[in-house]
């Protein structure tokens, strides 16, 4: 698929809006959830109306292929969900605690050996 001036082929093989950090997956993505065009340029604000409708027309033209890449973009997205470390709210909790009560044990010892001169 040839990518027009207003798309850009960024690192790790993710398409861009050019010239910025929003993506090609984020903006179909909720195109295809039902925004339009006007709620998208709301949502992404340094997009410009006449930029989100290019994209959009791109993709009434280039569909099949753009879909394609969502649908490996979302399996992406997935696979990296999968792989990561899972930490539930009590053994965050219990963490926390613990970095806490580190802390105020090595203010309590540093402040045991600060000795004042007269």
């Amino acid at each position: 698929m040839h990518l027009p001036e207003f798309l850009t082929l960024a690192d790790f093989g993710e398409i861009r809006i050019t010239g910025h950090r929003i993506g090609l997956f984020h903006l179909v993505r909720r195109y295809n959830d039902g925004a339009s065009a006007d709620t998208l340029v709301y949502q992404y604000p340094t997009l410009s109306l006449s930029l989100v409708n290019r994209v959009i027309a791109f993709y009434r033209v280039h569909g099949e292929n753009v879909d394609a890449y969502l649908k490996i973009c979302q399996e992406s997205l997935e696979q990296q969900l999968a792989d990561s470390p899972r930490i539930d709210a009590a053994s965050l909790r219990s963490r926390m605690e613990a970095v806490q009560h580190a802390h105020a044990s090595l203010a309590s010892d540093c402040e045991n050996r600060i000795t004042f001169l007269p």
